[in-house]
């Protein structure tokens, strides 16, 4: 049985409020879990006591026994000192996608054509 810490909803329509559980991977997000470790309120401010409330013993524990977190809740880990989480890169998420660069290139051209640069001048300096 393959075991994963992970959030499961609670709260009203547009209020969530999230328990941190541990379940098995093939139960459904609100289903039945083994065990709750921890709450995750994200209406509280980000520096709020209560937003993160996280049982450290419990959660090394289910580590220990091999649950994987899911990128939120490892995440809230290693926020709390508990698991390391390797930062991730994508390079490319910044990058304008492919109509906005001939958009791009085509404003640079109509910009080139009505403002011509002129060529500097060659002058003779006199010594």
């Amino acid at each position: 049985m393959s075991l994963s810490i992970r959030l499961s909803r609670g709260g009203s329509k547009k209020r969530p409020y999230y328990r941190i559980v541990v379940a098995d991977a093939r139960s459904p997000r609100d289903g039945k879990y083994l065990e709750k470790i921890g709450t995750y309120n994200p209406l509280l401010a980000k520096d709020s006591a209560e937003r993160i409330q996280l049982d450290a013993d419990r959660a090394k524990h289910w580590l220990g026994v091999g649950a994987q977190p899911t990128d939120r809740v490892a995440r809230f880990l290693d926020a709390a000192g508990i698991k390391e989480r390797a930062a991730r890169s994508n390079p490319k998420k910044g990058e304008p996608g492919d109509k906005a660069k001939e958009r791009a290139e085509e404003r640079a051209e109509k910009l080139a054509a009505a403002n011509p640069v002129p060529e500097p001048a060659a002058d003779t300096v006199e010594a």
